[in-house]
C-alpha cells in the first residue's frame, strides 16, 4: 500500500505539473481549473488514498461499480461526479453519492433527476453533455446532445426544482468534424458556453479534457478536467 501511495503521489505531482503549465501558458490562474479524477476500473482503496493526498473531486460513470465504491468511501471527503450515460432507472442509487451530474442529455433524464433531488432534499448541480459528433439537433454516439439542443435543455434545467445548471461538458469525439481536432473542439464547446452564460450566467462550468488532452482543455477555457489513467496507472480492470 505504501509503494501504491508514493505512485499515486508522484502521479498527482505529475498531473499537477501539467495543468500548471497549461494555466501559465493560457494566461490563466491554476486555481481556474479543477482536477476531477476519474477512478473508473480503479479499487476503493486507490480512492481513500487519493483522498488523503488532497484530492476532493472524483469520477465514475457506471453506477454499479460507483454505488458499492462510494459506500466504501463515505468517510472520506470527496465530493462525487457522474459522468457517464445515464438511465433514468438509475438515477436513485447515482444520486445516493454523486452531487454533481455531469453528462445530462434529455428532458426525460431531467425530470427523473429533478423528481429525486426534490425526494431526498438536495440539490444537484447538472451539466449538459455536448455531443460533437451529433448533427446540430441529434444524440452523439457516446450520449450528449447536438449543439442545437442546448438552449432548450438548458431552460428546463434551469426551471427543475432540486437541480442547479451548472454548465457544459463534452468528451473529445472520435468520429465527425472535430475528430482529432480537440483545441477546436474545446474551443467549440466554449463557444456554446458563452452562448449559454448569456441567458444563464451561472451556468459557467466548462467540463473538458482528460489525460491525454488536458492542455488542450485549459488552453481554450475549461474550469474542470477529469483525468484518469494519468493519476492511477494501468491497473487491473475490476470485476
Amino acid at each position: 500500500m505504501t509503494d501504491r501511495r508514493e505512485e499515486l503521489a508522484r502521479n498527482l505531482a505529475r498531473v499537477e505539473e501539467r495543468i500548471t503549465a497549461a494555466c501559465t501558458a493560457a494566461g490563466r490562474e491554476r486555481a481556474e481549473v479543477t482536477l476531477v479524477v476519474v477512478t473508473k476500473t480503479y479499487p476503493a482503496d486507490d480512492v481513500l488514498i487519493l483522498g488523503e493526498l488532497g484530492v476532493r473531486q472524483v469520477a465514475e460513470n457506471r453506477d454499479q461499480e460507483a454505488a458499492p465504491k462510494a459506500a466504501a468511501t463515505a468517510a472520506a471527503p470527496l465530493t462525487w461526479h457522474f459522468v457517464g450515460q445515464l438511465q433514468t432507472n438509475k438515477v436513485r442509487s447515482v444520486l445516493g453519492y454523486a452531487s454533481v451530474v455531469q453528462s445530462v442529455d434529455r428532458g426525460r433524464l431531467v425530470t427523473a433527476l429533478s423528481r429525486e433531488a426534490v425526494r431526498t432534499g438536495q440539490e444537484v448541480t447538472c451539466l449538459i453533455q455536448v455531443a460533437l459528433d451529433a448533427d446540430e439537433s441529434g444524440r452523439g454516439a457516446r450520449g450528449g446532445v447536438g449543439p442545437q439542443g442546448v438552449p432548450e435543455l438548458a431552460d428546463l434545467l434551469a426551471d427543475a426544482e432540486g437541480l442547479r445548471l451548472g454548465g457544459l461538458m463534452t468528451v473529445a469525439p472520435l468520429t465527425g468534424p472535430y475528430a482529432g481536432r480537440q483545441r477546436e473542439a474545446f474551443g467549440r464547446l466554449m463557444d456554446l458556453s458563452t452562448a449559454l452564460r448569456a441567458d444563464h450566467p451561472a451556468a459557467n462550468m466548462v467540463s473538458a479534457g482528460m489525460s491525454g488532452d488536458l492542455e488542450e482543455a485549459v488552453a481554450a477555457g475549461a474550469t474542470h478536467v477529469r483525468v484518469g489513467s494519468a493519476v492511477l496507472g494501468v491497473r487491473p480492470r475490476l470485476g
